[in-house]
C-alpha cells in the first residue's frame, strides 16, 4: 500500500523559510513517479505549487517562482519543497502527490501558516 507522509509545516513569520518533506513508501520504483506539491487555502481550490518529473524537470506556479524549490531523492524515496521569502498568502495546507499513468496518491497534508 502506497503511503505519502508530509512533514515540516508550521508557523513562520513573513519573510521566513520552511522546508517540507514527503516520505513515500510502498512504491515499487519511486523514481518513475511524477511528484508534486499542492496547497489548499480555506475556501479555495487545491492548486499545484511545484512538480518534479522522473527526469527531474521542474515547474512552478507563477506566484512561487524564485522563492520555492522542489527536489527529490530517489535513493531515500523523498521529495522536498524549500520555501523561502514566505508571504501570508502562502498560508495553506500543503499536500504531496505522486502519480504515474492512472495511479495517483496523496498525502494527508501539512499546515503552513505565515503570520506575524
Amino acid at each position: 500500500q502506497v503511503q505519502l507522509v508530509e512533514s515540516g509545516g508550521g508557523l513562520v513569520q513573513p519573510g521566513g523559510s520552511l522546508r517540507l518533506s514527503c516520505a513515500a513508501s510502498g512504491m515499487m520504483i519511486f523514481g518513475i513517479y511524477v511528484m508534486g506539491w499542492y496547497r489548499q487555502a480555506p475556501g479555495e481550490r487545491r492548486e499545484l505549487v511545484a512538480q518534479i518529473t522522473s527526469g527531474e524537470f521542474t515547474n512552478y506556479t507563477d506566484s512561487v517562482k524564485g522563492r520555492f524549490t522542489i527536489s527529490r531523492d530517489n535513493a531515500k524515496n523523498t521529495v522536498a519543497l524549500q520555501m523561502n521569502s514566505l508571504k501570508p498568502e502562502d498560508t495553506a495546507v500543503y499536500y504531496c502527490r505522486a502519480f504515474y499513468g492512472n495511479y495517483t496518491y496523496w498525502g494527508q497534508g501539512t499546515q503552513v501558516t505565515v503570520s506575524s
